[in-house]
């Protein structure tokens, strides 16, 4: 393997991992479970301060094994059961005891939780005490990126350099390109990419979870109701936007399965996903043709969204589904060309699609992009793309450049303004 497909392989084993709940909160408590690690007993009192974005992301979002919502019981059940080792799988073995000793110390006034300026748009600064001992935890450009810990004042590790892990810087200094991407899922051996086939598995099981059991809007068991009383068809179309939506349901409602997230982002990891899982089964494509088909829907998402911040006021899951659309194109036995037809298709639809925050309503936006994507490839298929219209260029990376400077530089104040909105 060439050196530049060795980056691109380790793209996807840094942004492409399994997530137990929302990264936002999720990061609050591992942050914290790593506090509480460093003091003699459990935290009897917490301080969380986040960065606006993480704040927004945080606000209306279940926590997983918790029934409840937000930054405060995040850092709480993390503190008091968290798995320090687990990164985003942090809450992975919590039990009921535990949330309710973690809502005694919210109820009690001991979880404060503050905004804070922060240069970075993912950070979190946790500060746990217990029995006279203080532990500080600063997590910093990353979700699980720990880039200070101190005990009592004194630090025991620092590392304020720009990581690789970083989502602000994931792609400087290499060369990649749609064309690039596409040239190595196509090409590289199956063996160095085939653990990405677990992202078909959990998030199938999402998919299931959201079908099976009610969780958020409902938004996936709606339509399977409306299938089954006859309103809607049970066709690949519907069934694929069904299963994508469920599969979200799923995740924000607080379903405790993870997810296999993309980018720090579950929904996105679904997005990125379910269907493209279904089209490959749709097509009867073997699990190497699944493996490059999810290759190209993973790493072209990564890739277009290192354009902008990690987090703003732009719906990731518009360019995640464009990615997801891309591979659609290649299973059904589409070109390369009409592969990025699909995605100038995607932008040129739902980029105006915001970020309010994580919640239930996510599901709401997967489905919108889920929906697109499909049209998108239909379209491909046909040798239709959206070109030389509005942000879209007559080459797909103008495009994605136009993306990026769209919401870099277009969106900032909508992004404070939404913020300002939701804390009101």
């Amino acid at each position: 393997m060439n050196n530049q497909w060795q980056q691109y392989k380790h793209l996807l084993n840094t942004f492409v991992k399994p997530a137990l709940g929302c990264t936002e909160p999720i990061s609050a408590a591992y942050a914290s479970a790593v506090a509480a690690s460093m003091l003699p007993a459990t935290p009897e009192r917490i301080t969380i301060q986040v960065s606006d974005n993480l704040y927004k992301n945080s606000m209306g979002v279940f926590v997983p094994g918790t029934g409840k919502i937000g930054l405060a019981i995040a850092a709480a059940v993390g503190g008091i059961a968290g798995d320090p080792e687990a990164g985003l799988e942090v809450l992975a073995q919590i039990t009921p005891t535990q949330v309710t000793q973690a809502q005694a110390l919210i109820d009690t006034g001991n979880i404060i939780v503050k905004r804070t300026d922060a240069s970075e748009f993912i950070y979190c600064r946790v500060e746990a005490q217990s029995q006279g001992s203080t532990a500080v935890v600063v997590i910093s450009g990353g979700h699980t990126q720990i880039t200070k810990k101190t005990l009592n004042g004194k630090i025991v590790f620092s590392n304020n350099s720009c990581s690789a892990q970083s989502t602000g810087n994931i792609c400087d200094d290499l060369d990649i390109t749609i064309q690039g991407i596409y040239d190595y899922a196509m090409g590289t051996d199956l063996a160095d990419i085939d653990f990405i086939l677990e992202a078909a598995t959990l998030n199938s099981n999402l998919a299931d979870e959201g079908l099976n059991h009610a969780y958020g809007l409902q938004v996936g068991r709606t339509m399977d109701k409306n299938i089954k009383s006859g309103f809607m068809t049970a066709d690949l179309n519907n069934t694929i936007i069904m299963r994508t939506s469920a599969a979200s349901d799923a995740r924000m409602g607080g379903a405790t399965l993870p997810a296999m997230s993309n980018y720090g982002s579950g929904n996105q990891g679904i997005a990125a996903t379910v269907p493209v899982a279904m089209i490959a089964q749709h097509y009867h494509a073997s699990d190497e043709q699944l493996a490059r088909a999810l290759v190209l829907s993973h790493l072209g998402a990564i890739y277009i969204k290192q354009h902008y911040p990690p987090l703003s006021a732009f719906c990731g899951n518009t360019v995640t589904s464009a990615s997801a659309a891309m591979a659609m194109v290649y299973l059904a036995g589409g070109s390369y060309e009409q592969s990025c037809y699909a995605i100038q298709n995607v932008l040129s639809d739902c980029s105006g699609m915001v970020c309010d925050g994580a919640k239930s309503t996510c599901a709401m936006k997967v489905k919108t992009s889920t929906s697109s994507a499909i049209t998108a490839f239909m379209l491909a298929m046909d040798d239709t793309q959206a070109f030389d219209q509005g942000i879209i260029a007559h080459d797909i990376e103008t495009s994605i450049r136009n993306i990026g400077t769209l919401v870099t530089n277009g969106m900032s104040n909508t992004d404070a303004t939404i913020i300002n909105i939701m804390s009101a």
